[in-house]
């Protein structure tokens, strides 16, 4: 289903092309290709992540400027026989999928079938104070009913077939877990009834209006349903690992669980496609994505940081929409930088880790590289200090005395200490630039082997540095 509540609220990026035999994206005609050391890179990222954690394959896209930029697969699909992963497999997206529940929801909306502020008791009479529960608090996680599948791996019951409506009588009629409105806690069994309630209010099933709404009119051909039964060769196999120990095929859900919390499996260059339509807002009318795309409040006025199916962030000044996904043998990462036209994909065969995660975290510094008339010579003086305060030196004529009073014999000693070890930098990224207060402010994305830091600058106009701050990243 997903990485559960607590992998739920993350960030991240992607961009243009046509697949072609050797498994990468060919640009489109009209669109700059990504230079072969930024394709390098993010190659090496992804390759880096998969040696490290043992996951199995990733496939990856990227979207620049509106459109799929690049896309390979990494790795293998299937261990025995070994067969390498490729750009056009399918991979389980697991609770990405609520971003298309959420959507066919919203075009009901707009039909005039339904309410965001309907009570669910006109749809679903039987699930306990239907009368006070909306369709919104549904799609944003504030309803209080409770999760049927909090677990990261699947219960021996959950190995057996079961129907939606038997989902809602086991879970939904429990008292709720807390008042609806005033707490956020991520629950697949708000999904299945919202998924209940389109097939109603649509009169059709769910994966027929997902395909004739949503998937037709965004060109995605090549969308399983994986709710009724596993994907099959040339897709990926699903793995999970005890502990440490080996790759083991992972077992598959019964049917039925997966229903509108988790279904959908598809290649990473079809899911670019969803995003592209996001940035574009091909859908939906723009009162509506804006809706899906706006933290919801809570009764007390603080936000749950979650619209309509994405999780809703801020990254280093960019507005990012970002949703994570987990069912048995698969976890996936999607993030989409709306204003940016940009967007990462990443998913992998392996469930209960956070490799997609992670590899989309070192993508998305790569991709927002900021350049100005400075910015070359720059780097390189606060990547030489950063080096000497591995060493525990410092040139302090290059600070201004409050900065040299945050850096204090105590902080280069600190620093010293924990980045020393850690050997010199493998990548040095300016990630950002902006003014404010009279200073220039800049960040860097720093790589040291399997770790990441953040270094954010602030230059004052003489060019003495008032800020110079190291933070994991």
């Amino acid at each position: 289903m997903t990485l559960r509540q607590i992998r739920c609220h993350l960030p991240l990026i992607i961009a243009t092309a046509a697949l072609i035999a050797a498994g990468t994206i060919a640009p489109a005609a009209q669109t700059p290709p990504l230079s072969q050391d930024l394709r390098d890179r993010i190659d090496a990222a992804a390759r880096q992540v998969l040696s490290s954690t043992g996951v199995p394959s990733a496939s990856v896209a990227i979207v620049r400027d509106g459109q799929l930029a690049y896309a390979h697969a990494y790795g293998d699909a299937s261990l025995e026989p070994r067969v390498p992963a490729r750009p056009e497999m399918r991979y389980s997206i697991g609770s990405i999928s609520k971003q298309f529940t959420a959507t066919a929801v919203l075009l009901l909306a707009e039909q005039g079938k339904l309410s965001l502020d309907d009570k669910v008791s006109r749809f679903l009479p039987g699930p306990t104070r239907a009368g006070e529960v909306t369709i919104r608090q549904l799609l944003s996680h504030t309803s209080g009913y409770q999760d049927y599948w909090p677990q990261d791996y699947v219960p021996p019951f959950m190995l057996q077939p079961i129907t939606a409506a038997k989902i809602v009588d086991l879970w939904a009629r429990k008292p709720l877990d807390f008042e609806p409105g005033t707490q956020w806690q991520y629950s697949n069994t708000g999904y299945v009834m919202a998924g209940l309630i389109v097939e109603k209010a649509a009169g059709v099933p769910l994966m027929t209006f997902l395909r004739d709404h949503i998937f037709g009119p965004l060109g995605m051909q090549n969308v399983a349903d994986v709710d009724q039964g596993k994907l099959t060769q040339p897709d990926p196999v699903g793995y999970l690992r005890y502990a440490l120990g080996p790759l083991r095929p992972a077992p598959k859900e019964g049917a039925g669980w997966l229903f509108a919390a988790g279904e959908l499996a598809m290649p990473a260059t079809e899911l670019a496609k969803w995003d592209i339509g996001i940035i574009d807002q091909r859908l939906l009318k723009p009162a509506s994505y804006q809706a899906m795309e706006t933290e919801v409040l809570l009764k007390n006025g603080r936000s749950s940081r979650y619209g309509f199916g994405l999780s809703i962030r801020t990254d280093n000044g960019r507005r990012a929409l970002e949703h994570d996904g987990e069912v048995s043998g698969f976890t996936a990462e999607n993030v989409i930088y709306p204003d940016d036209r940009a967007a990462i994909i990443v998913l992998t065969n392996e469930d209960a880790v956070g490799a997609a995660s992670d590899i989309a975290r070192r993508i998305a510094p790569l991709l927002f590289v900021v350049q100005d008339a400075e910015a070359a010579s720059y780097l390189q003086k606060i990547r030489a200090i950063f080096e000497a305060l591995q060493q525990g030196k410092i040139d302090r004529s290059l600070f201004t005395s409050n900065c040299n009073a945050y850096l204090s014999d105590q902080a280069v000693q600190d620093m010293a200490g924990s980045l020393g070890p850690l050997g010199a930098p493998q990548s040095f990224t300016q990630t950002s630039r902006s003014e404010r207060g009279g200073m220039t402010f800049r960040a860097y994305q720093v790589r040291l082997g399997q770790k990441s830091v953040i270094v954010t600058v602030r230059t004052m106009p003489d060019g003495k540095i008032e800020q110079y701050q190291i933070a994991a990243g």
